[in-house]
């Protein structure tokens, strides 16, 4: 029988894990969105992943981060859930780091997609 897992994250900027996703093309919702599980199973999430299969993928705030909500039986998504969480974690850093940097006056003056998937960024602030 399936059910409902939940994935701790360090996620906690809704926003940023909006643009991650964005980044990686994959298509959400922004809730209060139910979260369809096995046998009508229904959980809410503040976004949601709609999959063709009819079961879904959430993100719900806990409290103190975002955690990814899904029928783990049911996965059905272009990479493994270990993946998949990677990969938003790397662009939800990505994001993270330009806005932080924007609101303390910094430009990004150099950005660079290294071999082994990493991303170096150089920022610059000016002072008059």
């Amino acid at each position: 029988m399936s059910h409902f897992s939940q994935i701790k994250t360090k996620i906690r900027n809704l926003p940023a894990l909006q643009s991650a996703l964005t980044d990686l093309g994959v298509s959400w919702k922004s809730g209060p969105e139910p979260v369809r599980g096995y046998q009508g199973q229904v959980r809410s999430a503040d976004l949601v992943v709609a999959q063709e299969n009819g079961y879904d993928v959430g993100f719900s705030w806990s409290g103190q981060e975002y955690e990814l909500v899904a029928d783990l039986d049911f996965w059905q998504q272009a990479w493994s859930v270990d993946r998949f969480l990677q990969k938003i974690t790397q662009r939800y850093a990505y994001h993270t780091v330009l806005n932080t940097t924007a609101s303390q006056g910094f430009q990004v003056t150099e950005e660079a997609s290294r071999a082994d998937g990493s991303i170096r960024l150089v920022v610059q602030r000016w002072s008059a």
